[in-house]
């Protein structure tokens, strides 16, 4: 019996006593990596959340964390003996597989985290961009939201926002309204700027300064074209828009200025 006991405590001492000290290390390495890891992903969430949109930094933080587990995982494998090179082989070609697959998905999370970070635009603004125009509604990881004038929801992939033109209409407190008007060549370009400039003054939305401007722009085929450019705030734009031009041509008539129109002249012979 003592030589049966004294070959297990050989055994034991041989064999198992080793891989029970590395089995021991890789749980303790596990549990304090794990720790670790989440202590790092949340002071980083932290950080990136005092720059940037909340969602984007629970999201940064979650693949911190991710990433940083996935070494722990790799590092504690080791401790047990286990070849960890064909694995980190495979789980980088998954990743490479992963990331080809979605790539157009990663590339509107970037345009996502890029337009949350750069803010050309934010909720509420008019703007026209990814070949789309309305109100801002929210701006997404993926992509973002816009709601046209006639009440229709928009949803645009955030890659397309970020690689064509932004127009941002609500970006500055105030605009330009830009108004062609077109009178007949036997009108008093005198009388008609009078006239226009009038309407301009009688309008309290029209800022002064800087000062409306009416000239004359081009001598057109049937007309004198005018340029009517008054400066308004941005909420005013459409309303001055359109009761300046129903003023224009309700002035006009009460003042005889010809508006003209195509016509055609047919000449009959007998």
């Amino acid at each position: 019996m003592e030589g049966l006991s004294q070959q297990v405590q050989t055994f034991v001492s041989q064999n198992l006593a080793p891989y029970a000290y590395n089995f021991i290390v890789a749980i303790v390495l596990f549990i304090i990596g794990k720790w670790l890891a989440r202590r790092i992903a949340n002071f980083a969430e932290g950080v990136i959340g005092k720059k940037i949109d909340h969602t984007v930094a629970h999201f940064m933080g979650n693949l911190i964390n991710i990433t940083i587990l996935a070494f722990v995982v790799i590092a504690s494998l080791d401790q047990l003996g286990v070849e960890t090179t064909s694995i980190v082989a495979i789980m980088g070609a998954a990743g490479l597989a992963i990331g080809l697959a979605l790539k157009d998905s990663l590339g509107n999370f970037a345009a996502g985290v890029m337009l949350i970070t750069f803010r050309p635009f934010k909720k509420g603004d008019y703007v026209e961009a990814g070949g789309a125009a309305g109100v801002v509604r929210e701006v997404r990881i993926f992509n973002s939201v816009f709601l046209t004038p006639d009440n229709k929801v928009i949803t645009v992939p955030n890659g397309s926002i970020m690689s064509g033109t932004i127009v941002n209409y609500s970006e500055m407190p105030t605009r330009r309204v830009d108004m062609v008007i077109g009178v007949g060549y036997g009108s008093d370009l005198a009388q008609v700027k009078t006239v226009i400039s009038s309407i301009l003054s009688a309008d309290t939305r029209v800022l002064q300064d800087p000062a409306p401007v009416v000239a004359v722009s081009e001598l057109a085929d049937s007309s004198i074209n005018l340029l009517v450019r008054p400066w308004v705030n941005a909420a005013d734009y459409w309303a001055v828009m359109w009761d300046t031009t129903e003023a224009i041509k309700k002035r006009f008539d009460e003042e005889g200025i010809e508006i003209p129109f195509p016509q055609v002249v047919m000449h009959t012979t007998k």
